[in-house]
């Protein structure tokens, strides 16, 4: 007869072991889970995540350029003042060096003369109010020492304009290195992000991108464009192909800011140094390109932070980003803030 023995069932301390294992290995898994290496971007994620910071890159290129121009302007304000603070100083001590002289003569001769000595005192003020009690006075040391007071206030009064302009520049100075830091910074998180993808598909994103908008428009057939406009349109259209560096105004690489400028100067035009004060130059043509001119800037982004050059037949030329060159687009390809016709 066969035996009906129930099976044997495990210890309680074998169950409690076998749990205890199956919750270390599900702990372990997810740890390792938790310690993977993250997924790489793909290919149109790093696109999407380097064109926001180019173009945030553009904007603190356009910083730079604003913070550059107005330090130069300073440092050349500075020197200017200090050149004239120190020319001042040598007038000054040769007044004082010719009132001192009146003086040695005259205690030579026996005593000084009483308008002389209050010439000579620390507080000219002094002096003018007293001389009419001086029967002595002389009206040719009268207006010695008024010059010498005169003299003093320019020198005081350019002293302190130089201190102002010196104190501007050390502020606007680090305005300049902070926006050059994060143009930097910018471009560094760009490259990260590039380095992440193969090489194939950076080689092909790098392509993509530096071709686009770049399709064959016809540039042959452009509407004439006389005068500085035209010398203008035609320098910048020279310069197709030329690479894009922030901070650059050419020859031989540009921004965007930087090739208007450049453009513009070639036909004796002096244009300011940043998009965003090119937006206010020459007078407004509203912001659609079907009113615009060859010649007329059109500025883009509510913040301006770009600029092209209207070549006619809804085409502009610009220096688009860092990694592209100057190239043809249209011209409502990016948001139009203004044209401007200069």
């Amino acid at each position: 007869m066969a035996s009906h023995r129930r099976p044997k069932q495990p210890s309680r301390a074998r169950v409690s072991v076998l749990t205890a294992a199956a919750a270390t290995a599900v702990a372990l898994s997810a740890q390792t889970g938790a310690h993977a290496a993250p997924a790489k971007p793909s290919k149109d994620e790093v696109k999407v995540q380097v064109d926001q910071l180019f173009n945030e890159q553009e904007q603190a290129a356009e910083r730079f350029n604003g913070a550059k121009e107005r330090t130069d302007q300073l440092r050349k304000q500075a020197e200017q003042l200090q050149d004239q603070v120190a020319r001042g100083q040598e007038q000054m001590t040769a007044l004082q060096g010719g009132l001192a002289a009146v003086a040695a003569q005259e205690y030579r001769d026996g005593g000084v003369d009483p308008s002389v000595a209050l010439m000579l005192s620390s507080d000219p003020e002094n002096y003018l109010t007293k001389a009419s009690s001086v029967d002595q006075v002389n009206e040719t040391q009268v207006q010695s020492l008024k010059t010498l007071q005169d003299q003093q206030r320019r020198l005081d009064q350019q002293k302190v304009e130089a201190a102002e302009t010196l104190a501007e520049l050390d502020r606007n100075t680090k305005v300049l290195n902070d926006a050059k830091a994060e143009v930097q910074q910018k471009l560094a998180e760009a490259q990260k992000l590039l380095n992440q993808l193969s090489a194939a598909d950076r080689s092909a994103l790098e392509n993509e991108r530096s071709s686009r908008g770049s399709e064959r428009y016809d540039v042959k057939n452009l509407p004439p464009a006389s005068g500085y406009a035209g010398a203008a349109v035609a320098a910048a259209m020279g310069k197709q192909g030329k690479p894009y560096v922030w901070g650059a105004t050419g020859p031989n690489s540009f921004d965007c800011s930087g090739l208007v400028v450049w453009a513009y100067a070639q036909a004796g035009v002096s244009l300011p140094r940043t998009s965003q004060e090119q937006a206010t130059a020459g007078t407004g043509v509203g912001n659609n390109y079907a009113n615009a001119l060859p010649g007329d800037l059109v500025i883009y982004h509510n913040d301006a932070h770009h600029v092209g050059i209207y070549i006619g037949n809804g085409l502009v030329v610009h220096a688009p980003h860092t990694g592209d060159v100057v190239k043809v687009m249209k011209a409502d390809a990016m948001p139009i803030k203004t044209i401007r016709r200069v």
